[in-house]
């Protein structure tokens, strides 16, 4: 699957999201190392702090069906500037690999590629 097509399921993702308070949606593609991609949105809450982003939600639904070898990951949102994951969410998906790569889009399409670790270097673990 080439970066594009990945990035286009994360758009696609995105439409699901549930944005009533940030009005800003964000979708996410993950791929697995056997090529199996699933996608998350963010939903938000009254109470922000229960707010779960896209990118957590794919792996979520991931690891819940059995898949914790984590290739890269596609993120969408409709931003001025590329679509970023998170603290939160750069340590979550740190957990299952560092060397996952992460596309970044942002209005118009165009998207950034680093590695996990270029964006997290020093994890939280034990």
């Amino acid at each position: 699957m080439t970066d594009r097509e990945l990035m286009d399921i994360a758009e696609a993702a995105s439409k699901n999201a549930y944005v009533p308070y940030s009005h800003f949606a964000v979708g996410a593609a993950l791929e697995c190392s056997d090529g199996t991609v699933f996608t998350g949105c963010n939903v938000e809450n009254a109470a922000l702090g229960s707010t779960i982003c896209a990118e957590r939600t794919a792996a979520c639904k991931a690891v819940s069906e059995g898949h914790r070898d984590f290739a890269r990951i596609a993120i969408w949102g409709e931003g001025q500037g590329y679509c970023m994951p998170c603290g939160a969410c750069r340590q979550f998906l740190a957990e299952f690999s560092t060397d996952m790569e992460v596309l970044c889009a942002k209005a118009g399409g165009r998207y950034v590629s680093y590695k996990l670790r270029e964006l997290m270097p020093h994890t939280f673990n034990y």
